[in-house]
This record gives C-alpha cells, structure tokens and sequence, in this order.
C-alpha cells in the first residue's frame, strides 16, 4: 500500500501484462467471428507464448471461451454478467427507463441512452419499439460520437477543452460519403445542434440510418447522457422530423428535471429544451 504519510505517490506506471490483457479483450469484444492465438498475439505485438498465457487465464477465470473446433476466443459470459451489474448500478439508467418506453411508444422506433466514456459513446441501455426495424445497436456498444445522433447531442454541450481535444485533425473517421470529417463543419453542425437543442445523424454513420438525439443535463447544467429516437430512413422520412425532434427533446427535458436534485445550482436558462425546439407532441 502507498501511504500518502510517507511521501510516497501512486505509481503511474503501467503493468504490461495487464494492459495487453485489456487490449486482448477489447480486440476480441469487435470480433464477430473471434480471433485465434497467432492473431491476437500479432495485432496486441507481444509474443504467441506470453499471450497464450494471458488468453487461458482469462479462461479459465470465465472472461473468454475457447471454440472446441477452431480454437478461436471469444468474449465469455463472466463479462456479460459484470456488465451487468455495473449498468444496473447507474441511477440515470433507472430514472430514464420510463421515458425511454415512453417515447418508443409515441415513436415507434428504436431508443437509445448513451453517456460519453473518456472519447467514445457508449449506448448504456435501449428499449425497442414492436415492429421497428432491427438496428446493429446493443447496450454495452461504443461508437464515435461525431457521426450519431447520441453522440454529436452530447459532444454539443461539453467544455471547450473536451471537444477541442475530441475534434483534432485527422481523429474524425469516415464511415461513409455522408460522415462529416471536416473539424470546422462539425464544429458548425455542433452549433447549431446548440441553437435547436437536439442532433441529427442524416446516414453519417450508417447508410439508410437516421438518429435524432437531445442531451440530458444535471441541475448544474452539464450534460449526463443522451437519449435518441433511430431508425431507417423509410421509418424517419424528412417531413417526421420535426415531430420526433419534439418527441425526443421532450422526454430528455423530462428527464433532466429529474436530475435538477443531483447539483444544487439550476441549469442555466432555456438548456433544457434549447432554442428553436420544436414544441408539441
């Protein structure tokens, strides 16, 4: 133990074989079909024997499972149920799940919360409106918040420093013809997602895909969490979106006022619903 009263402070230094462990399992967290020893010892550049080690010992613990057949890895249910535990122990998750429903219902789409995790989003729960179109989005998923809905909604209202640092040159992926890459038109698009008070994802990160997203504020004003209505392109035609903007900045301005109790100064005026929102339900 390091004893602040010894003058001593906590090492920084990383732990090699822990860190290759974590690198392991976030490879093999994007890999559908899992991946074999040889090719996760090549893309994490440690050696076959060393990472052998770390892959069975993350086995036998419960963290991945190995193919009989193939011998590939594969995340393994030990993960899940962590995952688990930790959403359930989000507070905001609790207080969202009735908007959450309730909005599926008025929208009849697809429902996301998300809150942003160091330079990701990550979805932290979502309700599935009956006979919406199925979409790649699972709970636990982490995405780049420049080209979704959830994302730019939340990236809209963070400090300077976290957009300056998140928006550098070089750091906006393309994941189609329709992603915006160019840091001065984000940085366009975020003002304006400002001066409306939600975000839309018009095909920038999937093609046929469209997602409008409206940021949720604690009672100090700053932004918590997301929550967006998505769908195909066939299910959100242009002339709906007015009507599901308003749908969706409802149910985040609702949920917001739910967390004025979690900081005692109040949000500042008019950042619950922003300006230029569309009113009505």
């Amino acid at each position: 133990m390091w004893l602040r009263d010894r003058g001593l402070q906590l090492r920084r230094t990383p732990v090699p074989s822990l860190e290759r462990a974590l690198t392991a399992l976030e490879l093999l967290a994007e890999a559908k079909d899992g991946l074999s020893i040889s090719e996760v010892s090549r893309r994490v550049g440690c050696p076959k024997s060393s990472m052998h080690l770390i892959l069975c010992t993350l086995e036998r613990r419960g963290y991945l499972k190995r193919d009989s057949h193939s011998g590939r890895f594969r995340l393994g249910l030990k993960l899940a149920g962590l995952s688990h535990l930790a959403l359930q122990g989000l507070e905001l998750r609790r207080r969202a799940k009735p908007s959450l429903h309730w909005l599926a219902r008025r929208t009849g789409l697809n429902i996301h919360l998300a809150v942003l995790e160091r330079d990701e989003a990550i979805i932290v729960d979502k309700v599935e409106a009956p006979g919406a179109a199925p979409l790649a989005s699972w709970v636990g998923r982490r995405f780049e918040p420049h080209c979704t809905g959830v994302g730019k909604a939340l990236l809209a209202f963070q400090p300077a420093e976290v957009v300056n640092r998140l928006l550098r040159p070089g750091r906006l992926t393309r994941h189609n013809p329709r992603t915006i890459v160019s840091v001065r038109k984000l940085q366009q698009e975020l003002a304006q997602v400002r001066a409306q008070g939600y975000a839309v994802d018009d095909q920038e990160d999937e093609v046929g895909v469209r997602c409008i997203g409206a940021p949720i504020f604690d009672g100090c004003g700053n932004v918590v969490a997301a929550l967006s209505a998505a769908g195909t392109v066939a299910e959100i035609p242009d002339h709906r979106v007015p009507n599901i903007a308003a749908l969706v900045c409802q149910a985040a301005a609702k949920l917001s006022a739910d967390l004025e109790g979690t900081c005692a100064a109040p949000p500042a005026a008019g950042v619950l619903t922003g300006q230029g929102v569309p009113q009505g339900s």
